[in-house]
């Protein structure tokens, strides 16, 4: 059942600030059931991040449903490079974020549940939290083969992943949150979580890549809509507090304050790109100039997003050693990423104005050099 209230007074009295325990209790029970009306990732993001800070979950567990338009999210000591095709998702506008939890690479469209269960530290269980998403699943489906694994997935006829789960445990409070594939892209899926990047080495966590399938397709009836019902149900009944899906506005400050500067932080490069763990890339690609083909090495140490250091040797013949290290400098410093090379190869080019041939042979090696960031 979804309700559409102010949830204002409800969050002052789960918050940290010293409430009385009656009032606690006359208003919100037990604990709430929440549902994100934004489809924004880094909204919802902000969500979690918020309830973490700053809400006192003693004895008032939350459920949070939200779903997202086309976005590919990041553990938090992952590398994008080597978790996702970034040219891609440029080309199809598909977001990026870098979320706080650790864990594998997820991608999300609205054919996805995401499930955030919030909990004190004490009460953490992401066991539990499967086996209540597996019981109302049954509960819609009893023929449904799902289980849930060690490493906390739920696998459909034993095989297909549906679910992955990743978490954050803070020093009082903590969360656990899953996916649950419903009706998600699979096309779009499988080619965006395939790095195309060659000769990446780092100490970054890997995903582990596993076969999928949708809900949908094992029953037509498994819908979205059905499934955020039957687990609210589930987790209501679980926890005794009234089956209620209260939905909330990410970006609304007055129930939220502080959380449009969250949401604008998991946005920014320095969090998405800048913290990837130090790696380096040793690779080399071969270009056609004038009907001949050239091998171009390339050695580049990222730390922090940031080019530390950087060996792009072409043949002496072609581009001239000191022209290649002029290029090499001009990257120490920069940011690992298309655009920036770009507004490096619009400076350099200045340098040498009237020399076009040169100008042609840099900007076939800075295409090359953006077609690896």
């Amino acid at each position: 059942m979804l309700v559409l209230f102010s949830m204002k007074n409800c969050f002052k009295l789960l918050s940290n600030h010293k409430v009385p325990t009656a009032g606690f209790k006359n208003t919100v029970k037990n604990g709430l059931i929440l549902q994100s009306v934004s489809n924004d990732v880094y909204q919802n993001l902000a969500v979690e991040d918020w309830i973490h800070d700053h809400m006192n979950l003693e004895g008032k567990p939350i459920l949070f449903f939200w779903r997202n338009s086309p976005s590919v999210v990041i553990g938090r000591h992952q590398n994008p490079w080597q978790e996702c095709n970034l040219n891609l998702m440029r080309e199809e506008g598909i977001k990026l974020a870098r979320r706080r939890s650790g864990g594998g690479t997820v991608y999300h469209d609205m054919g996805n549940i995401n499930l955030t269960f919030f909990t004190t530290k004490k009460k953490y269980d992401r066991m539990e939290n499967m086996k209540l998403v597996v019981r109302a699943m049954n509960a819609v489906q009893p023929q449904l083969d799902v289980r849930a694994t060690k490493r906390f997935d739920l696998l459909l006829d034993g095989q297909f992943k549906i679910s992955g789960t990743a978490s954050k445990i803070g020093r009082t409070t903590a969360y656990h949150h899953c996916t649950l594939l419903c009706s998600t892209d699979g096309t779009f899926l499988s080619s965006l979580l395939k790095s195309p990047y060659q000769g990446i080495k780092s100490n970054a966590t890997a995903s582990i890549p596993s076969v999928v399938k949708n809900l949908l397709e094992k029953d037509p009836t498994l819908t979205c809509e059905v499934l955020v019902n039957a687990i609210a149900a589930e987790y209501a009944a679980y926890h005794q507090i009234d089956n209620h899906i209260n939905l909330i506005n990410p970006t609304d400050e007055t129930l939220f304050p502080g959380i449009n500067s969250k949401a604008k932080e998991l946005q920014t490069w320095e969090w998405i790109y800048g913290k990837t763990p130090k790696f380096s890339i040793n690779t080399s690609f071969n270009i056609l100039y004038e009907q001949s083909h050239l091998e171009i090495k390339v050695f580049i140490d990222i730390k922090n997003g940031r080019i530390e250091i950087c060996n792009i040797e072409a043949p002496n013949h072609w581009l001239p050693l000191e022209i290649c290290n002029k290029l090499n400098s001009s990257f120490i410093g920069s940011k690992f990423c298309p655009i920036e090379t770009n507004m490096l190869t619009s400076i350099l080019l200045r340098t040498c104005p009237e020399d076009r041939k040169l100008h042609s042979k840099w900007n076939i090696l800075c295409e090359n050099i953006k077609g690896i960031m």
